[in-house]
């Protein structure tokens, strides 16, 4: 009797456990969702002008309209797009009618386009403020000497450009004199944004099965030996 109470006591314990780790996961899918729902909603809001101080976590995503030039000069960030195959990112220095000077993620371009030069010039800027978090301990550093960079940081690409520390990611150009089709745009999304929690809450609800089900047989085998 001491050996079944034992094992009713650790296997409800351990079932609980589980189920409440499961129903944590759903309300933070919940939590994550609504986030998600902010998040999607900002970026699609109707564009305004840019604020005169930049916080990254208050402006993150803010969609902003910008009158100005591009400049001359941009940094190339390796990625690939699926379908398409490997290009780079091309971030160049923009100015404002008001003489504040950020950097701009024109688009993609494929990699056989690298060293093609780019038109610039007097442009309206459509996009969201961005400050990705792209680096990591396995980033390389950039090759500078044929500008190559291997993640976006916001940081030392301003310092490279001579701007602020503050991004724009490209949503859409108007322009007589910039060759609209030279990049193809990668708007900000939130497709990048991790939400796994259905994935983890599943996990926990199958360990539960499990656990239950391995209770209820060793319960069922416990008191079979009893009466035996």
């Amino acid at each position: 009797m001491r050996r079944f109470i034992f094992l009713s006591l650790v296997g409800g314990l351990g079932l609980l456990a589980l189920l409440s780790l499961g129903i944590w996961q759903m309300q933070r899918l919940a939590w994550k969702e609504d986030i998600l729902a902010t998040i999607e909603a900002r970026i699609a809001d109707a564009p305004g002008p840019l604020p005169e101080v930049l916080e990254p976590e208050r402006d993150k995503y803010l969609p902003v309209r910008l009158e100005g030039e591009i400049l001359p000069g941009e940094l190339h960030v390796l990625t690939s797009i699926q379908g398409t195959g490997a290009g780079y990112r091309v971030i160049a220095p923009f100015v404002t009618d008001g003489g504040r000077r950020l950097l701009l993620d024109r688009g993609f371009i494929i990699a056989s386009r690298k060293d093609e030069t780019r038109t610039t010039g007097l442009a309206t800027v459509i996009g969201n403020l961005h400050w990705p978090v792209e680096v990591d301990g396995f980033t390389p550093e950039p090759d500078t000497e044929k500008n190559i960079w291997y993640a976006r940081d916001v940081a030392p690409m301003a310092a490279e450009l001579g701007t602020e520390p503050a991004m724009v990611i490209l949503r859409e150009l108007r322009s007589d004199v910039v060759d609209v089709g030279a990049t193809l745009p990668q708007p900000v999304t939130i497709s990048g944004i991790a939400n796994d929690h259905l994935q983890y809450a599943l996990t926990w609800f199958s360990l539960a099965f499990i656990w239950a089900a391995m209770t209820a047989y060793f319960l069922w085998r416990n008191r079979a030996k009893s009466e035996g």
